[in-house]
């Protein structure tokens, strides 16, 4: 079956909640967001961070006059979020989606979290007693939808405001065939990506570990890589 963006699901009126919306890769798909007018919530411990973070981001070039960016503490962000997307550091994973597991019940969860390690020879895929950051997540809200998505997403790019384009596919992991179609929406609101849907949550470890690989790619090339699959 072809890659079809027709067939995708309208995604525009659902709020999405970041958990880590102060850190690099939150702030930076949150204006992503918010430049296409997607309603976006960033949570942080500190609510006044949060909201910090997203007048900053509400003022970014591209953002239209009048986007709906707010920010509040992770609960409340969870609670009042359709879609929450993950994007917290790998050492404080577990606890903080286990303190959500509440409010996050019924919500589609994304995470992106890659669990790596670092050295004096660089960034390596960490082992994950549950397989992966997303099987930690699905076995700590088990109320919840949950998938792995946007873990390759360069950071520098998402914040960019002279990009107006993000040529990549995001890799989609998930037991829940019905997360895909609403997943590659919200990713085909940023020009140029792609949602493609890789497998259960069980690939979902050499998807996240795979980043090491391209930190190292980044490195050698100076670039900012992704990964764009062929012959879809």
């Amino acid at each position: 079956m072809a890659y079809d963006a027709t067939t995708l699901p309208d995604v525009s009126r659902l709020t999405v909640g970041i958990i880590g919306g102060t850190g690099d890769q939150g702030r930076g798909l949150a204006y992503r967001f918010a430049r296409a007018g997607q309603t976006v919530l960033i949570g942080s411990r500190a609510a006044d961070r949060a909201a910090q973070a997203a007048a900053e981001i509400a003022a970014l070039p591209g953002v239209p006059a009048g986007a709906t960016v707010s920010g509040a503490d992770n609960d409340e962000v969870a609670r009042r979020s359709d879609v929450v997307i993950i994007a917290v550091p790998w050492d404080g994973h577990a606890a903080i989606v286990a303190a959500l597991a509440g409010p996050l019940a019924g919500k589609i969860v994304i995470d992106c979290v890659n669990p790596l390690g670092f050295d004096k020879q660089g960034p390596y895929a960490l082992t994950v007693p549950e397989g992966s950051a997303v099987q930690q997540a699905a076995g700590l809200l088990p109320d919840s939808r949950v998938c792995a998505a946007f873990n390759h997403v360069s950071a520098p790019l998402l914040a960019d405001p002279e990009v107006d384009r993000i040529d990549l596919d995001v890799l989609i992991c998930t037991e829940d065939r019905e997360l895909v179609g609403v997943v590659a929406a919200l990713a085909a609101r940023i020009p140029g990506m792609r949602g493609i849907y890789a497998g259960r949550l069980r690939n979902a470890h050499q998807i996240e570990a795979f980043t090491a690989n391209l930190i190292a790619i980044n490195k050698r090339y100076k670039a900012h890589a992704g990964i764009r699959v062929t012959d879809l």
